[in-house]
C-alpha cells in the first residue's frame, strides 16, 4: 500500500480513504483462477467499491495501478469522479527497462520457479519489499496483462475520460511521452521535482498538493 503513510496528513483531513491491494498483491487474496488482466483487476476494484457503497470516488493510483484505474473509470464511470495517477502505464508493450517487461519476458512457470527470486535481487529495495508480498504467479500474470494493455489502449481511454485527471511524472523519470496530447485532452500533467517513479515517497508534499488540488 504505497499511499497508506499519507492518509494521516492534515491536508487530507475529512476524507474517507479506502486502500485496496490488487488481487495477488499485498494482503489481498491470491486466486489461482483469476485472469489478472487489467480488466480483471479493474472489475475487482469495482467490486470492492461497490461493497463499500462508494460512488464518485477519487482514485489515486500508481504505476500498474494507474492503468487499472484508467480502465476502471472507463468501465464503471459511476464509481469515479477524479483520477490522480502517478507514472501510470499508458501504453501496451512498455519499454524493456520497465519492471513489468522484465517479468513478462519469463514464461510463467520459469518465473515462479526461479525468475521471481532473480528479479527480487535485481530491483531496488523499495520495489523488492512490495514484490515479496505478491504471489509470483499473480505477479507474472499481471505483468503479462499490463504488457498486453487494454483495448482501446489506456492512453486513449485516459484522453477520453470526462472526469478531472491529474498525471504526476517524477523529474528523474524524464519527459512523459505524449505529454502535449494528454494536456490537449485536458489532463493536467505535473512534473514533480526531486522525484523518481515513487513520487509519494520522494516528494510527499508535492504529492499531497496534487491530491488536494493545491499544487
Amino acid at each position: 500500500m504505497y499511499h497508506a503513510h499519507l492518509a494521516a496528513r492534515p491536508e487530507l483531513a475529512g476524507r474517507r480513504s479506502l486502500f485496496v491491494d490488487l488481487p495477488g498483491h499485498g494482503t489481498s487474496d491470491r486466486p489461482q483462477d483469476f485472469g489478472y488482466t487489467l480488466e480483471d483487476h479493474a472489475d475487482a476494484v469495482a467490486a470492492a467499491l461497490d461493497a463499500a457503497k462508494v460512488a464518485g470516488a477519487e482514485l489515486i493510483a500508481h504505476s500498474m495501478g494507474g492503468a487499472v484505474a484508467v480502465v476502471l473509470a472507463h468501465r464503471r464511470p459511476d464509481l469515479v469522479s477524479r483520477l490522480v495517477l502517478t507514472e501510470a502505464n499508458l501504453d501496451a508493450s512498455p519499454p524493456p527497462t520497465a519492471g513489468s517487461s522484465g517479468i513478462a519476458a519469463y514464461g510463467e512457470d520459469e518465473f515462479v520457479e526461479g525468475g521471481h527470486a532473480r528479479v527480487l535481487e535485481a530491483v531496488g529495495p523499495l520495489w523488492a519489499a512490495t514484490m515479496r508480498l505478491a504471489d509470483p504467479r499473480a505477479l507474472h500474470r499481471s505483468a503479462v496483462g499490463l504488457r498486453k494493455g487494454s483495448e482501446p489502449v489506456m492512453r486513449t481511454l485516459l484522453e477520453g475520460l470526462p472526469v478531472d485527471r491529474v498525471f504526476l511524472q517524477g523529474e528523474h523519470s524524464g519527459e512523459l511521452p505524449g505529454r502535449e496530447d494528454l494536456e490537449a485532452a485536458g489532463v493536467r500533467v505535473v512534473t514533480v521535482p526531486g522525484a523518481g517513479h515513487n513520487v509519494m515517497f520522494d516528494n510527499p508534499d508535492a504529492f499531497v498538493a496534487a491530491v488536494t488540488g493545491t499544487g
